[in-house]
């Protein structure tokens, strides 16, 4: 334990010894369990910063991320972070909602990427209430933010439970009528987030029946596919590495970066997802009411700063982003919920990472 504390202390002063954007240190929470895992939590884009768990005696980082203020601002890949206002990718940056055609700012290849250039992965979130097992952290997104429509007041809690889970709760309430979708940009690697090695051989189950095809830019070419006879097929465990840069899909994209719908009718108490070590030695599940996941494979995460002044590496870590479809506010057709929140609702969904070792 007195090596666990060194390490998290370590963490704290090296991501405070530099002021953020606004010109005040960060303020970081660690949580801990009975069972030996950890997780620390930054204001700066209501952040996860750290996860290790208890594997064969030993602590391991699983979650990748930075161990400074300066690092944390140069990545571009939004590790860990808390994104919005709209999760993913908008075409154009450009929706209709009621008649009036909203153009917001756009990040990548003339479309909007994580809510813009400067989404609330950019912003200071505030501590609204901590216990021993939690912190909750709010924020307040103005009318006009990025060009978004209507106020929003967004939270984001994060819970350490006795059974190991990282349970990540979003709400979120507007006075207009406009498209929100939250979500965690975390990246694992179950080997160890600074080990070297790749996400490759993580054995991955993914318990969808469709998938979202997308053009060369991670925008939907309009209709979900079967998952039956393509590399998108994870319904029966198997490595990343099997079918990887095996199609056109995953050409495009340099790997996996594709969105898969789940199905309405399931029971979320069960598990979407799951990723394990080839020698079943540390397992992670994932439970969401959210109607879709996002694999990404970190296909381009070359040249991102890591904790020990290294980088990390393409395919350094797998991110499993729960959400809605990509560009949903400009497919109403798609058979989910509804990605514009209107005043007098509630978005509440609750997103679980459970670790098994």
């Amino acid at each position: 334990m007195a090596d666990t504390l060194e390490k998290t202390d370590s963490l704290e002063k090296t991501m405070t010894s530099e002021a953020a954007f606004d010109g005040r240190p960060a303020i970081l929470v660690t949580l801990k369990n009975a069972s030996g895992m950890s997780v620390t939590f930054m204001d700066i884009g209501a952040t996860w910063l750290s996860c290790k768990v208890p594997v064969a005696g030993d602590e391991r980082e699983v979650l990748l991320g930075v161990s400074t203020m300066a690092d944390f601002n140069r990545q571009a890949a939004y590790m860990g972070v808390s994104v919005g206002r709209y999760a993913n990718r908008i075409a154009k940056g450009q929706f209709d909602i009621g008649g009036n055609l909203y153009q917001v700012e756009t990040n990548q290849a003339g479309n909007t990427l994580h809510g813009g250039p400067n989404g609330f992965d950019k912003r200071r979130w505030k501590i609204a209430e901590q216990g021993s097992d939690f912190v909750r952290y709010s924020l307040v997104s103005p009318d006009g933010d990025q060009g978004f429509p209507g106020e929003v007041t967004v939270s984001v809690t994060y819970q350490l439970t006795a059974d190991n889970r990282v349970s990540i709760c979003y709400e979120a309430e507007t006075d207009t009528l406009t498209p929100v979708n939250l979500t965690n940009h975390a990246y694992f690697n179950l080997l160890g987030a600074e080990s070297g090695h790749t996400c490759k051989e993580h054995i991955v189950e993914l318990n969808a029946l469709h998938y979202l095809p997308t053009n060369e830019v991670g925008i939907p070419l309009g209709e979900l596919a079967p998952v039956f006879n393509t590399s998108f097929d994870f319904r029966k465990a198997k490595a990343i590495s099997d079918d990887l840069l095996s199609d056109e899909q995953q050409e495009n994209a340099k790997g996996y970066d594709h969105s898969f719908w789940l199905d309405p009718e399931r029971d979320i108490a069960d598990s979407t997802a799951t990723v394990a070590l080839p020698d079943g030695s540390l397992k992670m599940k994932v439970f969401t009411g959210k109607p879709a996941i996002q694999l990404y494979t970190g296909n381009w995460l070359g040249g991102t700063p890591n904790r020990v002044g290294g980088e990390y590496q393409d395919y350094s870590g797998v991110a499993l982003e729960t959400q809605f479809l990509p560009d949903s506010p400009n497919h109403p057709e798609w058979a989910q919920e509804s990605s514009i929140l209107e005043p007098g609702e509630k978005y509440s969904y609750t997103t679980d990472y459970q670790f098994e070792f």
